[in-house]
């Protein structure tokens, strides 16, 4: 059963989030679309893969956190195994016309194992055969379930669309973290390209660097910069009072906006240009 926003707007962009059992941070996922004024619909997998050409009718896509299936065999397996013989080539297709697609947490985990991410080298393209994965995510450091708000920093020079120009100061530049296999490796030739080619889009502050990730990387994009996934969760910063230490912010600190929400902001308003440029609102 699809589940749409109560944000009513024929002219807003449409946002989709894709769930599956065991996902449990779809209604945060959708919740930040909306605030960042899309229409949102929640899909449940199963539904999608029988009619994979809906993806067609929408500007942004949500993979959320959670455990999907369980987490049965190693977190994100299955759900990626279902996505890379289902719907992968749609959503290729949809990446391909620019749409922006965030996946948190196990989202994350599910987009490295399906092969949207890192995605095609640059200066290919994006094809209906999923490519192989090049990266991972694997245990903490530590071996355990971390839950901690961590200091984050964007790389210059990202192409993430989502994390340029992200508005945050010291007391602000934070993000809630919630995994127990977030600790990001590959092989160093990869890395090399991710870093050179402007892939790398937030790491863990230097002091708050707790899962063991190669470079403190928090998170990464494709090579057009569409495709974001990272193990902290934005949709869950979205409010001044879902900071750590909120009361002691100063009035013009909370007169912004959060960082966590910038993200879809930025997301959504790259994703306006893009249905602009291809003809006009719908």
């Amino acid at each position: 059963m699809s589940h749409s926003s109560s944000h009513t707007n024929r002219c807003a962009l449409k946002a989709l989030v894709i769930t599956a059992p065991g996902i449990n941070c779809d209604l945060e996922l959708c919740e930040a679309f909306t605030l960042a004024g899309c229409d949102v619909t929640s899909e449940l997998l199963t539904r999608l893969s029988r009619a994979p050409s809906s993806i067609d009718e929408y500007d942004l896509i949500g993979l959320p956190g959670g455990f999907s299936y369980g987490d049965d065999i190693a977190a994100g397996r299955i759900m990626a195994a279902l996505i890379r013989q289902s719907i992968y080539p749609a959503l290729a297709a949809a990446i391909a016309r620019g749409v922006p697609m965030m996946t948190p947490c196990n989202g994350f985990q599910i987009a490295v194992q399906a092969g949207l991410l890192p995605g095609p080298v640059a200066g290919e393209s994006w094809s209906a055969t999923p490519t192989e994965p090049t990266v991972a995510l694997g245990q903490n450091a530590g071996a355990r379930f971390n839950d901690i708000w961590t200091t984050m920093e964007i790389p210059t020079g990202t192409r993430c669309v989502w994390t340029r120009n992200l508005v945050m100061d010291a007391d602000t530049a934070l993000m809630p973290c919630a995994h127990g296999e977030g600790r990001f490796f590959a092989d160093e030739e990869t890395i090399l390209a991710l870093e050179g080619n402007g892939q790398i889009a937030v790491r863990y502050g230097a002091r708050d660097h707790f899962n063991g990730s190669v470079n403190r990387i928090a998170g990464i994009c494709d090579a057009s910069g569409l495709v974001f996934g990272l193990m902290p969760h934005p949709e869950r910063y979205l409010h001044w009072t879902q900071h750590p230490r909120w009361t002691r912010l100063t009035a013009a600190q909370r007169s912004g906006t959060t960082p966590g929400l910038q993200m879809f902001q930025h997301a959504v308003a790259h994703a306006a240009r893009t249905r602009e440029t291809a003809g006009g609102m719908r």
